[in-house]
């Protein structure tokens, strides 16, 4: 078997029937390892572990009881959904974009604009899934070498699930197909690829004049527009949703589901946690990278870092208890490669320094991380070399066209490291006052637990884009009161 061939390594699991769980009963120590270019195969055996044999079916025809105590809940919108389609244009509130499906990102979001009392204001050029790396914690044989590149590597677009109405997507839906090319060049469609969907999200505003009594509380209530798509990966499902929000935020949100990795055993170890009395499942990672190609009032750009500290003590700050926020601009790709820092609430801002705000301040939008993690992998491993664009939260470049890829892109297979934004940061160019382009990671760390068994509930990661003086006031403030609020 030649160390230059196209080598794949496959697990074994036992199977009662095409139905059950394909990843209950794992063969423990067995790999098999298939050079597609030769043909040969050779087979590793770590020794006899016992198969696990007890029922871990998810399937609702297999569940033994399902709750009795839930009542029906209908969501109606007797006059149709706010937004319209024209192609693959989209409208909604204020809000406009195209959409695409690509092969590696999936879902894709083009030109993104809010109106602005009449003007349309470029805030996103382009955003969309780079890539993204699962690498596994368990240095056991059976899962050392595992750092799936879900996207690159598995062609996310490719995996993505036909999704059905009251199932993946409840209310009034528009589904849009997605056509993807088959190895031999012919095409195939997967229909209901993209869900476009209104939801209610609780209050978006409220005030109560706590000194007129005789005043009504005004609220509003909180529309948001959603356009998502989900994908299969083996054992894994991904959900991938772009939220718009009708007070100018946008936000991305990925629900991480499916059914965890699994060995055959009754040890419990600091790397594998047991979840049944014979089987452990090895903490992992989830690692996405989004690129954001900004275009904030059109142009040119500028990244900057917003931290929160305490004032020094001394006359200024008569109490010690004073904190400020301390804003500094990005001059540079090295300056850019930056972590999350919650203790400071750290957070990022891209900003047009030639257009102004009505308190003479560069218009922007802030990217508001969730407390995230990093590449857990030695940088010097395999893992770390492969994936080294999730070891910053942030990274910034100057647009060039043919710098889509996080990773190495379609070159990702057996790629041994070092392209993507590794290559592009190395020439450390100017990121002030230019297109620039935004690449945030984030994801989880996911240490298995017994509630993740047989499948796991839903686990989200993600971020916010919020609107930082890119308007005069509350965009929000002209949302109408809901004609079912009962307020006197």
């Amino acid at each position: 078997m030649s160390p230059q061939g196209r080598i794949f390594c496959g697990i074994a699991f036992v199977h009662e029937d095409s139905a059950d769980n394909h990843y209950a009963r794992p063969v423990e120590g067995l790999l098999a390892y298939v050079d597609t270019d030769t043909g040969e195969v050779v087979v590793e055996d770590h020794g006899v572990v016992p198969v696990p044999n007890e029922p871990a079916e998810y399937a609702a025809h297999l569940v033994a009881q399902h709750r009795t105590d839930l009542k029906p809940l209908e969501i109606t919108q007797p006059e149709g959904p706010s937004f319209e389609v024209e192609g693959n244009l989209i409208r909604w509130q204020k809000w406009q974009f195209r959409f695409s499906v690509q092969p590696v990102e999936g879902l894709v979001l083009h030109d993104i604009r809010y109106d602005d009392d009449g003007r349309q204001r470029p805030i996103l050029y382009r955003a969309a899934l780079s890539d993204m790396v699962v690498p596994y914690g368990d240095p056991s044989p059976m899962h050392s070498w595992k750092h799936a590149f879900d996207a690159s590597e598995a062609l996310l677009g490719h995996c993505a699930n036909a999704l059905s109405l009251g199932c993946d997507c409840l209310g009034v839906i528009r589904y849009f197909d997605a056509t993807v090319l088959n190895p031999d060049g012919s095409t195939r469609a997967i229909e209901n690829a993209v869900c476009l969907h209104e939801e209610d999200y609780g209050i978006l505003w409220k005030h109560t004049n706590a000194f007129n009594p005789n005043l009504k509380p005004e609220v509003r209530r909180s529309r948001r527009l959603v356009i998502s798509m989900i994908h299969t990966l083996g054992n894994y499902e991904y959900g991938f949703y772009w939220y718009f929000y009708q007070d100018g935020s946008i936000q991305f949100e990925v629900k991480l589901t499916g059914v965890v990795g699994v060995s055959a055993t009754s040890e419990d170890t600091d790397t594998a946690p047991l979840i049944t009395p014979q089987i452990a499942a090895p903490i992992h990672q989830h690692l996405f990278c989004l690129r954001l190609d900004f275009n904030i009032d059109g142009g040119p750009n500028s990244v900057q870092e917003v931290d929160v500290e305490p004032l020094p003590e001394g006359e200024g700050n008569p109490y010690n208890a004073g904190f400020r926020a301390v804003t500094r601009t990005f001059k540079s790709e090295e300056e850019a490669k930056r972590n999350i820092d919650p203790a400071r609430s750290r957070s990022w801002k891209v900003v047009n320094p030639e257009s102004k705000n009505r308190v003479g301040k560069p218009v922007g939008y802030k990217l508001l991380p969730q407390a995230s993690p990093t590449l857990l992998a030695n940088e010097n491993s395999v893992q770390g070399k492969r994936g080294a664009f999730a070891r910053h939260n942030l990274w910034a470049t100057p647009y060039s066209p043919d710098e889509l890829d996080a990773g190495a892109g379609a070159l990702s297979y057996r790629h041994p490291g070092g392209a993507g934004l590794p290559a592009y940061t190395a020439q450390n160019r100017s990121i002030e006052n230019t297109d620039v382009v935004v690449w945030h990671t984030f994801g989880v760390t996911h240490v298995p637990r017994p509630e993740d068994w047989p499948v796991m509930p839903v686990e989200y990661a993600g971020f916010s884009l919020v609107p930082s003086g890119f308007f005069g006031q509350s965009p929000a403030i002209d949302v109408p009161p809901s004609d079912q609020c009962e307020a006197k």
